[in-house]
């Protein structure tokens, strides 16, 4: 195979495959439906024609035989009063009009043939113009369908469904975190009031417990000191004597003080 050979079926083909990249369906339909109409107008101007010419046709055979007819009839009226040249030369221009007639007749018989065929084809392409013309709004109705399924698969495809999945199953794991977060700080807050009740309840138990301890050491105060005037206790097998004196008062007194503060720092 030469080098232009291959060249030219590599143009052809890329040629080729430009062209239907290029053919829009729509596009296509409407302009074959315009060439169909001008198809249409020439058939039925050709038609026109035909049947114009084949009229000339007739009225020419049509005036071919009455010419015959007449110089039939001159000879006739020549031969009866005698004068057989005139009647022969009317026979001769009979004869030349029969002739012309013959052949209209035989022109006029294949004109009324092409007329005939020239209706037929006329017939059958206006039924295919209009059967192209519903095909052509049903097909348009398709292609228009075909286009816009091919644009959303297009958009389908561009978009990328892993992806996707991932980003909303990383927005619900941070949704489910904030939301942990949210509990989590919320049973803080609780737990925090929750220790400060408890202490304020605990605080005022050892509030009263002191006070009760206090009223206990006030109580027993005064009977300490009653034994002052008198003797002090005094034990059979020993003479010591125990006596509360103020100092142990007053040291009692700072314990207390003491436990208290430490109380009121927890």
């Amino acid at each position: 195979m030469g080098l232009f050979d291959r060249v030219s079926r590599v143009v052809r083909a890329n040629l080729n495959d430009l062209v239907s990249k290029a053919e829009d369906p729509e596009k296509i339909l409407e302009q074959t439906l315009i060439d169909m109409q001008e198809d249409l107008v020439q058939m039925r101007q050709a038609v026109a024609s035909a049947i114009a010419s084949q009229k000339r046709t007739q009225q020419q055979l049509n005036q071919a035989q009455t010419e015959a007819n007449n110089w039939q009839q001159r000879a006739q009226l020549a031969l009866q009063k005698g004068d057989e040249n005139l009647a022969r030369e009317a026979l001769l221009r009979k004869k030349t009009h029969t002739e012309t007639a013959a052949v209209l007749k035989a022109q006029l018989d294949q004109q009324t043939a092409t007329v005939d065929t020239l209706k037929r084809n006329l017939i059958a392409l206006e039924g295919k113009i209009s059967e192209a013309k519903t095909k052509k709004d049903m097909l348009k109705a398709r292609a228009a369908a075909a286009k816009a399924n091919e644009q959303l698969q297009n958009t389908v495809g561009r978009m990328s469904t892993s992806s996707s999945m991932a980003a909303f199953e990383r927005m619900e794991e941070k949704v489910l975190q904030m939301e942990a977060r949210s509990q989590a700080a919320a049973e803080i807050a609780g737990a925090d009031l929750e220790s400060q009740f408890a202490m304020l309840e605990s605080g005022s138990n050892v509030d009263d417990e002191l006070e009760a301890m206090k009223a206990q050491l006030l109580g027993s105060a005064p009977q300490a000191q009653a034994q002052l005037p008198g003797t002090g206790t005094a034990s059979s097998d020993s003479s010591t004597t125990t006596v509360s004196t103020p100092a142990q008062d007053a040291a009692v007194d700072d314990e207390l003080e003491a436990l208290k503060t430490k109380l009121d720092q927890l």
